[in-house]
């Protein structure tokens, strides 16, 4: 069986976009780690390394396939771009959505039930899966098919936008696994799911 890990980056008020879908405050742009951290970088990319599966909303993936396909390419791309680039490629992938119709990069498109889907893969036998992508990850969430929770939280409070956790029906009890300081105040939290 396939552990399911929800890993995204939140604003300490708990958000993973901001409102408008704005990703600025977690590096981009003038967001409060634009010097982007080199180690933080390279934890995101050793994850991709060692993800067995990555399941994506539409949102999330749109962004990521926009750029990551071809950014090893791209003039002054660094050696930890180039190695991320390579390293989401060959992730398999599988991309939620009932709005798009074509997928690339070793991707698998689903259109119908997310939660029975999800349900499926975790039944398999593999690595571990990373959902990333919070509309998605709510709705597994609300099925208590999460097993881990990564929160690369940013000191900043962005006021609304995209929650990382979605209301829930009852309590979901977890176990403190690993803490990670960034430079720039940026803290890794992963916790386990009590079962």
């Amino acid at each position: 069986m396939r552990k399911l890990i929800f890993a995204m980056n939140v604003t300490l008020d708990g958000y993973t976009a901001a409102p408008g879908d704005d990703l600025g405050w977690s590096g981009g742009g003038d967001g409060p780690d634009s010097s982007s951290s080199d180690e933080l970088f390279q934890f995101w990319s050793d994850r991709v390394a060692t993800t067995g599966l990555a399941l994506y909303g539409r949102k999330l993936w749109e962004a990521m396939s926009s750029h990551w396909p071809t950014a090893d390419q791209r003039p002054g791309a660094t050696p930890a771009e180039i190695e991320f680039a390579d390293r989401w490629r060959d992730l398999p992938k599988v991309v939620f959505s009932s709005t798009i119709d074509k997928v690339d990069w070793n991707t698998r498109l689903v259109t119908g039930d997310a939660v029975a889907e999800i349900a499926r893969l975790k039944a398999e036998d593999g690595g571990s899966m990373d959902i990333v992508g919070a509309t998605l990850a709510a709705a597994a969430m609300r099925a208590g098919l999460i097993d881990e929770y990564v929160l690369v939280t940013y000191p900043v409070l962005v006021g609304g936008g995209t929650p990382f956790f979605t209301a829930l029906d009852s309590w979901v009890n977890l176990n403190l696994v690993q803490t990670r300081a960034f430079p720039g105040g940026v803290l890794l939290t992963h916790y386990e799911t009590k079962r």
